[in-house]
């Protein structure tokens, strides 16, 4: 082979050389491919002819890429190894790969080799082809120059792109920067407008202050007022009195006047008739005095009468504000009564063309006993499936059961590529065989499965882990054919417990933390019951039963506590000294159903935490916005869960926003404020996650 094998420093020297150094070299290329050509003769056979070689081995090829999983490849690769050995490759064939496999070799050392040099010993081959191939050599030039053509087009294509490629970055960077300048001016609006906020909002409370300050200032006056107007009425009664005591003491001293002077007839006539004049002028002024005392108090009713009127005026007063606030109250009520009259109407119109629709469209109640001579196993089976299950629950048990028949009934799975909706434990493009195994079998398969992902430390993507599971439990021929037997029970029965939880974790709709923290709990309150069981005899009474409970779930209303009593066997008969046996609460079917007091455990984890993400729902008012800052969601945590430990509200927030805990800016508030997304995202993220309430609503208070 070394009179063969190319001069390297030449070929070197030709790859360093650009596209355009090629075509100058062109003749020199040419003298290089006549030398090697004649160092590469043409291994002819059977009379002059081509060698008919390659049409007893179509299926091998130079470079054969094997893809995993694929059935076609293996009989490829049977077909080709059961080949007569008799018959073996033409020389020629066997120098030009020999040289293209050193060429490639050689390229693949050079870390500076690019495409346009690793285009250059597929070149140099097909000129050998054009050179040794006189029949076919005009139509082989013409491809080959139509090549060269093309690709020559398509690199001053991509130079001429270039400088728009630097365009596209400027303009980039420029639209960026705007953005950011965008952002700042907006955050200092933001801020603007809150120290106005505040500064109105003190204005405003300074005119409150102002108001009932005066209103204090004037229920002052209205006191002195009436004070006032009091102290006005009793001195005018007062003088009146006076006023008729003086007169009553004028007159008193006229009569002992009149009395003491016996000699008042013989006196003088003109000064008596001075007198009487005197007299007629003094009553002239009491009568004008009097008349304008009853004009000015003629309509001036006694204080005993005024203040009684006044009373019953006040009386009445009340009664009328009474009857006007019931009055209000009944209008109100009126009100209400007819807007629930209305929507009663409205309701009873719907109900009733509802009524309407499901008499028109509804069909009998199916008779469910039609299904034990369906059902393989008979009526036994069928009680036993049918037992405690509504219609819903039938028709899915029902829907499994012709699921599963139609599966046995499959002998091979389709491939489903490796686009990326596929899962990674799914990626094949050939045809697998079905393994039909029974549910018991995949249950097992499963727990398995659990058990060793439990175990291991150095924790793979669940996908990933499945497979590389299946590969060392079946091998790797086998494993992708039991990934796709086992995806597609999973996928049909998901009234079973172990299989509807494996399926949410393998297709990533929960987290595994979530079955892991689970099992943990389980695991948790075993070795309680445990504990308190001194005797080991597998015995606990039902008042210790719940004295473990209470201390494992501090946060469970008393309630929860109950029902899990009742499903642990606590009954109107039981007493608090009867004892159970505990383990039995922990087993399993040999279909994986657990026993009534873990479902219940199970219903109410996933009960308690919907009402805790409904709470969380309620404090961020997820109904008035549609996106949530990580600062705004910090606080709502907090709100709802005062207790939350630094550490479990960095998992939360990272979770819901999809951030490493590493990386979040915790005690920087303006970057918690500037990271946001949809509100719907993030609570759909900490669903698939394990959430929960760390402590009470209100932190105790210590006494």
């Amino acid at each position: 082979m070394a009179d063969v094998e190319p001069n390297k420093h030449n070929f070197s020297k030709s790859r360093t050389q650009s596209s355009g150094g090629m075509v100058e070299n062109k003749d020199l290329e040419k003298r290089k491919l006549s030398q090697k050509r004649k160092t590469l003769p043409v291994q002819l056979s059977m009379g002059g002819h081509l060698s008919p070689w390659p049409t007893y081995t179509s299926g091998q090829t130079i470079l054969y890429k094997r893809k995993p999983c694929s059935e076609e490849c293996r009989k490829r690769t049977n077909s080709w190894q059961q080949q007569p050995p008799n018959i073996a490759k033409p020389r020629y064939l066997e120098q030009l790969e020999n040289h293209l496999r050193k060429e490639l070799l050689l390229l693949d050392l050079g870390t500076d080799s690019s495409e346009e040099l690793r285009l250059q010993p597929y070149r140099e081959i097909f000129e050998f082809f054009i050179e040794d191939f006189k029949t076919y050599k005009p139509l082989l030039s013409s491809i080959k120059n139509a090549y060269e053509v093309m690709l020559a087009y398509q690199r001053e294509k991509i130079r001429s792109l270039e400088p728009l490629k630097a365009k596209i970055v400027t303009m980039n960077e420029d639209c960026n920067e705007r953005i950011l300048a965008m952002r700042a001016e907006e955050r200092y609006e933001i801020s603007m407008l809150k120290k106005e906020k505040m500064n109105l909002l003190k204005l405003i409370d300074k005119k409150n202050e102002e108001k009932i300050s005066l209103q204090s200032e004037v229920n002052k006056l209205r006191k002195s007022l009436a004070e006032e107007y009091l102290r006005y009425l009793t001195e005018r009664d007062a003088r009146k009195i006076l006023i008729g005591d003086l007169n009553e003491l004028r007159y008193q001293r006229e009569d002992m006047s009149l009395a003491q002077s016996p000699g008042v007839w013989g006196e003088d006539p003109v000064k008596l008739t001075l007198a009487l004049k005197m007299t007629r002028q003094d009553l002239t002024r009491i009568q004008m005095e009097l008349n304008t005392m009853k004009a000015n108090f003629g309509d001036v009713v006694p204080r005993r009468d005024f203040e009684k009127q006044e009373k019953t005026n006040m009386e009445l007063q009340d009664k009328l504000e009474c009857l006007r606030a019931d009055y209000e109250e009944v209008r109100k009520e009126h009100e209400m009564l007819l807007q629930l009259h209305m929507s009663t109407l409205k309701e009873r119109d719907q109900f009733y063309s509802e009524l309407q629709d499901i008499q028109r469209i509804s069909t009998p109640r199916p008779d469910w006993n039609k299904c034990e001579n369906i059902i393989a196993g008979g009526p036994e089976r069928w009680l036993m499936l049918a037992e405690g299950k509504n219609s819903d629950q039938l028709v899915e048990v029902l829907l499994e059961e012709i699921g599963i028949g139609l599966l046995r009934e499959r002998d091979f799975f389709p491939g489903l590529g490796y686009g990326e909706s596929v899962p990674s434990f799914l990626h094949c493009d050939a045809t697998v065989e079905n393994k039909k195994p029974t549910k018991k079998e995949v249950v097992n398969l499963l727990g398995d499965a659990w058990k060793e992902r439990l175990a291991e430390e150095q924790k793979e993507p669940f996908p990933d882990f499945f497979l590389n599971f299946l590969e060392r439990r079946f091998g790797i021929n086998d494993a992708m054919a039991w990934a796709y037997t086992i995806f597609e029970y999973i996928k049909l029965f998901r009234s079973n417990e172990i299989m509807s939880q494996f399926y949410a974790v393998l297709t990533g709709k929960k987290m595994e933390s979530i079955y892991i923290n689970y099992k943990e709990t389980e695991s948790h309150l075993l070795k309680e019951m445990a504990n308190a069981d001194t005797q080991n005899e597998g015995l606990i009474s039902m008042e210790q039963f719940n004295t473990i409970l209470r201390s494992t779930f501090p946060l469970k209303k008393e309630e929860q506590i109950q029902e899990l009593m009742e499903a642990a066997g606590w009954g109107p008969e039981s007493t608090s000294t009867e004892e159970f046996n505990y383990r039995l609460l922990f087993t399993e079917d040999e279909e994986g159903q657990s026993e009534p007091f873990v479902q219940k455990l199970w219903e109410q984890y996933e009960n308690e935490k919907e009402a805790y993400l409904q709470e969380l729902r309620l404090e961020l008012g997820m109904d008035l916005i549609e996106e949530v800052t990580l600062l705004k969601m910090r606080g709502a945590l907090l709100a709802i869960d005062p207790s939350m430990d630094k550490q479990t509200l960095s998992a939360y927030l990272g979770q819901a926003f999809q951030i490493p805990v590493a990386e979040l800016p915790l005690e920087d508030e303006e970057k918690l404020e500037e990271i946001s997304i949809p509100l719907q995202t993030a609570f759909e993220q900490l669903q698939m996650a394990d959430t929960k309430r760390v402590g009470p609503r209100e932190p105790e208070i210590a006494s």
